[in-house]
């Protein structure tokens, strides 16, 4: 990562890959430039990108990568990025786009919202749990290969992961503390968060 005294983080990392398994990678949304985005879109064909998964509410580029990369798959699962809890149909809407384009044997799935750090880390790491990554090793890959992922619904995610195998209750709660300490020991106040799903599991 650069010297964050001479690159502001958020602008180094906006638009960078950010791959964190063979078949996922994260980053931000295309340049509102034209000629910019369509390098981009060049870019991510370059590094074995198959399918985009757009999890932006306020814009989609399906038709300008139509244009420019007609053999990608590209799925727009948008939501706001407002802080509160994401419903179940968001995270099953992007696990069945997952779903689909991993009958690809080679694929590489692209999630992405504007910025690269809460939408699209938080269902990333939904994917990764339905992949069977273990909650603590799939944060610890996204926070290494993304520094300014907040996740902030990643709590949301580990729910919608644990009610959709019939974790046991006291199984989901110890692993919702966990996820609040990896949290706060990254800077992140999952608090409040941590209280609304107790109650939900309650």
């Amino acid at each position: 990562m650069p010297d964050s005294s001479s690159v502001d983080p958020y602008d180094y990392w906006h638009r960078r890959l950010s791959s964190t398994s063979d078949w996922l990678v994260l980053s931000g949304d295309l340049d509102p430039v034209r000629s910019r985005a369509e390098a981009q879109i060049r870019q991510w064909r370059r590094a074995g990108i198959t399918s985009i998964l757009d999890l932006r509410i306020e814009w989609t580029d399906e038709d300008l990568v139509r244009e420019i990369a007609p053999e990608l798959s590209y799925w727009h699962v948008g939501a706001d990025d407002d802080g509160n809890p994401r419903d179940d149909a968001w995270f099953d809407a992007g696990l069945g786009a997952w779903r689909d384009a991993m009958t690809n044997p080679h694929a590489r799935v692209l999630v992405h919202c504007h910025m690269g750090i809460n939408r699209g880390p938080s269902m990333g790491f939904r994917l990764m749990l339905a992949k069977g990554d273990a909650p603590l090793a799939a944060l610890d890959a996204i926070r290494r290969s993304r520094p300014i992922a907040g996740l902030a619904y990643a709590a949301d995610a580990l729910d919608h992961h644990h009610r959709s195998v019939g974790t046991r209750p006291a199984v989901r709660e110890r692993e919702l503390e966990q996820l609040a300490t990896w949290m706060r020991s990254q800077g992140i106040d999952l608090d409040t968060v941590v209280r609304r799903l107790r109650t939900r599991i309650s």
